[in-house]
């Protein structure tokens, strides 16, 4: 087996959407693994400036400054949830286009403050060339619109809060 045939069945795999592959041959043991391993915990590595080329540097080493950076990120994230529990989470039921209006030149179909009943369109999510009004399941008053026009969303991902009183 040559690298090209090599090359051309590992394109092969990560087009089939296969998470690993072994071919075993009479004189060639091939194992290809597409996207992330569940058995191998993710790695980072860290590499710290020598002293002598960073003196500046010398009263906060990189690898200091990492962690300090990184605490108050989950603490704040526990209290923005706390706020946002009472509230109701309206998630995206496809992937595609976000588009808060039914066109360019029209009003957004909700505002931040606007009040909603159940079956009111909140939103467009474009996918596959298909515009899909994706509808309220609850009513109540929209607090927060979580995603910008014309971005792309995931499936179940939140799109709006909504306060259900």
């Amino acid at each position: 087996m040559d690298i090209k045939e090599i090359q051309s069945l590992i394109k092969f795999v990560a087009k089939s959407g296969a998470s690993e592959v072994k071919l075993e041959m009479e004189d060639v043991k091939i194992t290809i693994r597409t996207g992330p391993s569940t058995s191998t915990p993710e790695t980072t590595i860290v590499q710290q400036v020598p002293m002598a080329q960073a003196p500046a540097v010398a009263a906060a080493p990189p690898v200091a400054a990492v962690p300090e950076a990184a605490a108050p990120t989950p603490a704040a994230e526990p209290a923005a949830e706390a706020d946002d529990s009472k509230y109701i989470t309206i998630k995206s039921p496809i992937i595609g286009t976000f588009y808060r209006k039914p066109s360019p030149d029209k009003p957004p179909f909700v505002e931040v403050g606007s009040t909603i009943g159940e079956g009111d369109v909140l939103c467009v999510i474009e996918a596959m060339k298909l515009f899909n009004d994706i509808e309220s399941e609850v009513s109540g008053k929209v607090v927060k619109v979580l995603v910008d026009d014309s971005s792309p969303v995931e499936f179940d991902q939140p799109l709006f809060l909504v306060d259900p009183s």
